[in-house]
């Protein structure tokens, strides 16, 4: 679904767009919208139908390389950045933009943003590019965003709602739930920003729990019948929650790796991005507490205690805390940065998982249950998706030579995708 619904809404109606208008500022904001929903495909498979798909999005074309497509993708952005960055004076209808109401400025921040987190993507497989592509966004006139009136999120989803929404209360029962990684790691910080992300468990007394509390579920477990599994702590989404496509935390946190590795990322340190990122996620969910939070060098992730007592870790997957520390190594100040970023980003989980297989961090609990046969390592988990048999069927030759000749590693999901490449 991800990887066919995503291609061919996409092309088809880019094409359509390029047919009744040359105007450079909607084709921009198009280029900049379709590398925005693409780049989520190819990191979660690799090699893709990128730039010789068909006129109409067939999907039985010649696959791109990873590195190619992100190449070009770095072009495309630059390409549309430079067009409305002569243009940033004007604007376009609201109508026709669900995400910045026709700011031109926002977009160029927004698209400034995504070459960002791209180049931070190939910080371990081709670090001089990654370096070039992310000082360029940085520095670029009207840079990336900054604030949360940055923020790219779009709402308007008519009478389905927010598809979250739907995930996390609707289907199947309403027997989704948040993870326990991200519940454990909030409340050993003690996070301020839990009543704002989630609803609390809701067992009874027949339960024989102790307490209710944030407890999400763990992952890869067998999932309980509905009626328990509807006890866990859930997301905190209504039918009209805007989806976020990005924040400003993020960037800001990207721009604390890149300095961290001694990139320039303008005049703040590392440190200052650091603590920016955490003051930024708290301003946007009207959390309070941020100086002590910002303070604190003692508290840690919390072991999982799953209140049914059947899948508790005794274990502690981190000793990481959130006070910045000049004198740790390289390591400990990244585990430190991509910690708080992937709670910052809460609940982007595509991009949680690209930066967990990029560099490892956060630490996880291991699933409970691989049913995989042995194929993903159980402490490394999944490293990208397997194509859907769709496109086997339909684009075989290509599908073929793309594993042969770009992946190079078998079509599971224990083949790392071109980036993947932290030693």
């Amino acid at each position: 679904m991800l990887f066919t619904d995503i291609i061919t809404n996409i092309y088809p109606n880019y094409r359509a767009l390029k047919d009744v208008t040359d105007d450079e500022i909607l084709l921009s904001v198009a280029e900049i919208c379709r590398v925005a929903a693409l780049h989520r495909i190819t990191d979660a498979y690799g090699p893709i139908p990128y730039s010789k798909i068909g006129e109409n999005g067939e999907l039985n074309a010649p696959f791109d390389s990873q590195e190619q497509i992100y190449r070009t993708m770095f072009k495309e952005l630059t390409d549309a950045v430079d067009i409305l960055t002569i243009r940033q004076t004007e604007s376009f209808s609201p109508n026709a933009d669900k995400v910045f109401n026709g700011n031109i400025v926002a977009w160029i921040k927004f698209a400034n943003s995504l070459k960002l987190r791209l180049a931070m993507r190939l910080a371990y497989v081709d670090p001089d590019l990654a370096q070039q592509m992310a000082e360029e966004a940085v520095a670029h006139e009207v840079g990336v965003m900054k604030s949360n009136a940055d923020n790219a999120r779009i709402g308007g989803f008519g009478k389905d709602g927010n598809p979250l929404h739907r995930i996390m209360y609707l289907w199947n029962g309403g027997d989704s739930r948040v993870s326990a990684d991200i519940t454990s790691y909030m409340n050993g910080f003690q996070d301020p920003r839990r009543e704002k992300y989630f609803t609390q468990s809701s067992f009874t007394a027949n339960d024989n729990v102790a307490q209710n509390g944030y407890f999400g579920l763990r992952s890869g477990i067998m999932i309980p019948a509905a009626q328990e599994a509807q006890k866990y702590a859930n997301y905190n989404v209504t039918p009209n929650t805007p989806m976020l496509w990005m924040n400003a935390a993020e960037v800001a946190f990207l721009r604390a790796e890149g300095a961290l590795r001694g990139w320039n990322m303008g005049s703040e340190s590392a440190k200052a991005c650091y603590e920016q990122g955490i003051r930024l996620s708290f301003e946007e969910w009207g959390a309070g507490g941020l100086d002590s939070y910002l303070a604190d060098n003692g508290r840690t992730p919390s072991p999982y205690i799953d209140p049914m007592k059947k899948n508790t870790y005794s274990g502690k997957v981190s000793n990481i805390t959130v006070a910045w520390k000049e004198d740790a190594d390289f390591e400990e100040n990244l585990e430190r940065i991509i910690t708080q970023k992937w709670i910052a980003i809460f609940p982007l989980g595509l991009e949680a998982w690209a930066e967990h297989r990029r560099t490892g961090y956060p630490f996880f609990m291991p699933v409970v249950v691989n049913n995989s046969g042995g194929v993903v390592d159980t402490n490394l988990g999944p490293r990208r998706l397997a194509y859907p048999g769709e496109e086997i069927t339909t684009n075989e030759e290509n599908v073929r030579y793309a594993i042969d000749n770009y992946l190079k590693g078998p079509d599971n999901m224990a083949t790392r995708v071109w980036w993947d490449a932290k030693k």
